[in-house]
């Protein structure tokens, strides 16, 4: 098996006394999407942006392409594409302009007349930057951080700001780019793109690493992986539902129960209700959904965010001389 192209080891950063990132460590393979999911301030950008060289660790490694983001940042951008969770271009440049300034970057640049229609953008060719909408702007980044035909790209926040079409246009786009070998490192607050996109997830919280699984692993590890909801005919006894196997919860409002458990503990309920020859009317079985784990795993944004502290770990003004965002810095060599 190669080695991982991107590797996180023990990394820390450190704001104000306080440690927004705090010993965060793992590995992203080869050819997949691996997902950062994680609350308002647990750190998720700050990490990311110590993976595109934009921070400077306090502690900890960082490996891209076995390369060190900060020591080596200019052959880092070669082979790592990034768009921004916040960036701007020169407000009179045209969508044109600016695809062919960044393709003058790259030795080798993808061509950018297919990656503009993919992304809606040829009939906006001739439109200045200033000008397009804020959906607009994240396609147009989304084409720059994919013009370099880089082996790595760093999405951060990928479909803020389009419409439910150009969201899942964006998707298959995405796909499609980890389908011809280039591994995609996605942080996201979309529950549904996570679960669709992403091979594996790391949820962070509180600056740490809460779990790394699939998405179907991390489901798993829900409280309840099944959401059984019916009215029964008659009452059900608490005791028989507390005698339930891996019952988790169990709620009723107007008559209507819902429980959280697992596949046992369907079994075991039908059991119950055949039993006692008690009808469940409008009996609904669903699987739990990755908002339900990482509900489970995290805490609520008021208890991880120090009231005094910027979202998502960012300092106010850095002072490891790297800015949190560069105008325009989509992993273009410098």
């Amino acid at each position: 098996m190669p080695p991982p192209i991107i590797e996180v080891r023990d990394l820390r950063k450190v704001y104000g006394g306080r440690a927004v990132v705090d010993g965060v460590s793992f590995a992203v393979e080869q050819g997949e999407i691996f997902g950062v999911l994680g609350p308002n301030g647990a750190g998720k950008t700050t990490t990311v942006e110590c993976v595109e060289g934009l921070r400077v660790p306090d502690a900890g490694a960082v490996r891209v392409a076995g390369l060190d983001p900060v020591a080596d940042h200019a052959r880092v951008t070669r082979v790592l594409g990034a768009q921004l969770q916040e960036s701007e271009l020169q407000p009179k440049l045209t969508v044109r302009e600016a695809l062919e300034l960044y393709a003058a970057f790259y030795a080798h640049p993808a061509d950018w007349r297919p990656l503009a229609e993919r992304l809606g953008l040829t009939d906006k060719l001739s439109t200045r930057f200033a000008k397009l909408s804020g959906g607009q702007k994240q396609r147009l980044f989304i084409a720059l951080a994919l013009i370099g035909s880089p082996r790595v790209v760093v999405l951060d926040e990928l479909t803020t700001g389009l419409d439910p079409r150009a969201r899942r246009d964006t998707w298959q786009l995405i796909e499609e780019v980890r389908d011809s070998g280039v591994t995609v490192l996605l942080v996201t607050h979309f529950m549904e793109e996570a679960q669709r996109l992403c091979d594996r997830i790391a949820v962070i919280d509180r600056g740490r690493v809460a779990a790394l699984d699939t998405p179907a692993g991390l489901i798993g590890r829900s409280a309840g992986s099944t959401v059984i909801s019916f009215t029964p005919s008659v009452p059900l006894a608490p005791a028989d539902l507390a005698a339930l196997p891996r019952l988790s919860s169990a709620t009723e409002k107007e008559g209507r129960l819902t429980l959280n458990g697992t596949d046992a503990t369907v079994d075991a309920l039908l059991t119950l209700l055949a039993r006692h020859r008690i009808t469940a009317h409008q009996l609904r079985v669903t699987d739990a959904t990755l908002d339900d784990a990482f509900l489970d795993l995290t805490t609520t944004a008021t208890d991880a965010t120090d009231p005094s502290a910027p979202a998502d770990g960012h300092a106010p003004t850095p002072t490891d001389g790297h800015a949190p965002t560069r105008p325009g810095h989509h992993g273009a060599p410098a």
